[in-house]
């Protein structure tokens, strides 16, 4: 099941986070990576029109989803296991404190 989303910094789309076969995938929009205030979501991300790939989400992202009490109830009402940190992040983190969210995309039936 490979999933994606759109990734917003200060409700501009930045650019998007994919779930592939081999790992995960973050790429900054063209559109964003061509205005003159652009700035990296992360330092750890910083801006190019290249995807970043890794086996692991990357830190950044998985620093998004809740911890403690708050993971415990997201995973007890969307029924999902700790390890699906992926699918954490799509349900958790629309409305993250700070300016990055992330926007699932639906697919098309």
């Amino acid at each position: 099941m490979n999933r994606k989303a759109e990734v917003l910094l200060d409700d501009n789309r930045a650019g998007y986070i994919a779930e592939t076969d081999e790992g995960y995938e973050f790429g900054y929009s063209p559109d964003f990576l061509a205005q003159p205030n652009a700035q990296s979501i992360s330092l750890t991300l910083p801006l190019t029109d290249k995807p970043y790939k890794s086996t692991i989400l990357f830190p950044f992202f998985d620093g998004l989803i809740p911890e403690g009490w708050l993971l415990d109830i997201a995973e007890r009402n969307w029924k999902l296991h700790t390890n699906d940190r992926f699918g954490l992040l799509l349900a958790c983190c629309q409305d993250c404190i700070g300016a990055v969210s992330i926007i699932p995309i639906e697919k098309a039936e």
